[in-house]
């Protein structure tokens, strides 16, 4: 019979919630939490032989360590196909999904299998890496989620083909194959099909989609800058020490707003950086070399710029998708707003 390992994280692993998302990997013979529904969902088709857990917290912040872990676990085991989560709409959650995912494709060379939501970061990052299967926002989607999962996964197990992604369910990988139409129509009278439909004003669909481009138009210039607010936002991940927002160091899904009234400025010892793609020693030492704000009180004060907005706005660019990158834009703006900042500097590394 086919054998089948499955990865989840602390929460369904039922060793806690977010007080327990710094644990590390752990391997359990059988299953635990969502694996009896997999195997229930196999049975007679594949076993369940595994279970891994591990913290989300701790896939994050120590992803290589974490991964390797992990592999090793694995190296020696019998494994026909890996399946990881569902993970539905928890971004921390996607990401770990799809890394160790495109890492046990890569080491073991056999297909692997997970669930997301299309809001998460992880769909964006790994989609074309593997199968990816739409899911549910919530864990009350579980049980259909899996048996998505389940269902592709049979085929992968079988050698059926996989057939396309609005078919299947799965997220579209940009992978195109050449098939057979049953219907056996020639492209020509498809095409005219769809023009006449276009002509008439009547829905059709599109055999080559364009991916559709959020554009945003550029803001007009501020008409007075001396007398105009002005707001600080970093990507450079510049947090106080103890990260009390706890953003992530690399695909982040939070954000933090930080007090730099009066004559605060950044000092080492009390921020740090959390970011995870450069070295921190430079950013620790002197914060102010990420995000500014030395600079631009000494500016204001110069009356280069009417004033500066008491608060700086803080996450993690690396590896953070469009979508919550536009997702915590929303959530800060409202701030600015209500302090009628005119205008915003957005420093990175």
């Amino acid at each position: 019979m086919k054998k089948v390992i499955l990865y989840i994280n602390q929460f369904f692993g039922q060793i806690g919630g977010e007080e327990k998302a710094g644990i590390a990997p752990e391997i359990h013979e059988g299953q635990v939490g969502p694996a009896l529904q997999f195997a229930k969902e196999l049975e007679g088709v594949a076993e369940v032989t595994h279970t891994i857990i591990c913290g989300d917290n701790y896939m994050g912040s120590n992803t290589d360590e974490a991964v390797k872990m992990i592999l090793d676990m694995l190296e020696g085991k019998e494994m026909d196909l890996f399946f990881a989560g569902p993970a539905f709409q928890a971004g921390r959650y996607t990401v770990a999904c799809g890394t160790i995912c495109k890492a046990v494709q890569e080491r073991f060379g056999i297909p692997a299998v997970t669930s997301m939501n299309e809001e998460t970061p992880g769909v964006d990052m790994f989609k074309k890496e593997m199968y990816i299967l739409r899911g549910g926002n919530i864990a009350s989607k579980m049980r259909k989620d899996v048996k998505a999962m389940v269902n592709l996964g049979k085929k992968l197990l079988s050698g059926e083909p996989v057939g396309p992604a609005d078919e299947e369910g799965y997220f579209p990988r940009g992978i195109r194959h050449q098939a057979w139409r049953k219907d056996g129509k020639p492209a020509s009278e498809r095409m005219m099909d769809m023009l006449l439909k276009k002509l008439n004003g009547e829905p059709f669909v599109s055999e080559l989609p364009i991916p559709k481009i959020d554009r945003v138009p550029i803001a007009p210039a501020i008409k007075d800058l001396k007398k105009a607010r002005i707001a600080l936002l970093t990507t450079g991940g510049i947090v106080p020490v103890d990260n009390p927002d706890h953003i992530q160091s690399a695909s982040a899904t939070r954000w933090g707003r930080y007090d730099i009234s009066g004559d605060k400025v950044l000092k080492a010892g009390e921020f740090k950086t959390i970011h995870a793609g450069f070295d921190p020693a430079a950013a620790d030492a002197d914060p102010n070399v990420i995000t500014p704000v030395d600079a631009l009180k000494a500016l204001e004060k110069e009356g280069v710029f009417g004033s500066l907005h008491p608060y700086f706005y803080s996450t993690v660019g690396t590896g953070t998708t469009e979508s919550e990158a536009a997702r915590m834009a929303k959530e800060i703006v409202p701030f600015l707003k209500e302090d009628h900042v005119d205008g915003c500097i957005l420093v990175s590394t």
